[in-house]
């Protein structure tokens, strides 16, 4: 159980709700935004006393019935509800290592994807495996430290080039918000892995849009369907997005590809041939 964690979620979530939002009358004017804490313990049918300690980190692990009533209260998502229970240390928690080795199978498909960039991130967004497509369209992997492959570094520490702090992509503001909601589920389920506690704490010294972001505890983002890439030798490409979950190893298959016949396949194909050598020569074709 994460108390301190715990209580922050459950205040930030308090302060999001309006008193119309769960049926109650506005009332006269409110100094803090949000329910008052002894509307959500109404509604979720708890104690106020019990709630307050909830949130100040004092109280001993709730019952799943208790949590139950105050995912209702808060009118809690399904992610957010999972998110909850993983901190009140009612769901299972992976704890130790999150895992960094690729299935060889997966290695495999990669490769034989026809014009389709490919690359497999962890639970903390470090790119893990990739095809040379992938290279060729965002960048070649293989000449960085796995330290610098990691995409939420690139999105939050890379200030210096704007332009190419993301490869260009339409949905920089997007992404952001989704990395820091993906390095929150995780350390929720890694929380004594130092990988983990170790780039959250890096992020949040080095960059004040991270810390902005982190401190809204939210834990749901919108899938994302299309990005647009603006690339340097063949131009803007986009492309449909399809993030695949592998649960037994806590990542993700990320493939981008478009349309056939489109004018951005007939740029992915031409990427394809080029390779990311070409590409990392700055070449126009």
């Amino acid at each position: 159980m994460d108390k301190r964690e715990l209580g922050a979620f459950l205040r930030s979530r308090r302060e999001r709700l309006r008193p119309q939002d769960v049926g109650l009358a506005p009332g006269p004017r409110r100094r803090t935004p949000g329910l008052r804490r002894e509307e959500v313990a109404v509604l979720a049918h708890i104690s106020t006393e019990y709630y307050v300690r909830l949130e100040q980190g004092r109280a001993p692990r709730p019952s799943g019935e208790v949590l139950a009533g105050i995912v209702g209260a808060l009118r809690l998502t399904g992610a957010e509800a999972d998110h909850l229970h993983l901190l009140a240390g009612t769901a299972p928690s992976r704890g130790g290592l999150h895992p960094r080795d690729v299935r060889p199978s997966i290695l495999a498909l990669l490769e034989r994807l026809p014009q389709t960039a490919g690359l497999v991130v962890s639970a903390t967004l470090e790119v893990l495996a990739w095809n040379d497509l992938a290279a060729a369209l965002m960048e070649d992997f293989a000449e960085l430290a796995p330290r610098d492959r990691n995409l939420a570094r690139r999105a939050f520490l890379r200030p210096e080039r704007a332009d190419a702090t993301l490869y260009g992509v339409s949905d920089v503001a997007a992404f952001r918000q989704h990395a820091v909601m993906e390095l929150r589920s995780a350390l929720a389920r890694y929380p004594s892995d130092t990988a983990v506690t170790g780039l959250v704490d890096e992020l949040r010294a080095g960059s004040t849009e991270f810390e902005r972001l982190w401190r809204r505890h939210d834990v749901q983002a919108a899938p994302t369907l299309t990005k647009t890439f603006r690339h340097p030798v063949v131009g803007e490409i986009t492309v449909d997005c399809d993030s695949l979950a592998l649960t037994d190893r806590d990542q993700h298959l990320v493939l981008y590809s478009a349309p056939p016949g489109s004018p951005s396949a007939e740029a992915l194909a031409l990427l394809n041939v080029l390779g990311a050598d070409y590409v990392r020569a700055g070449k126009s074709p």
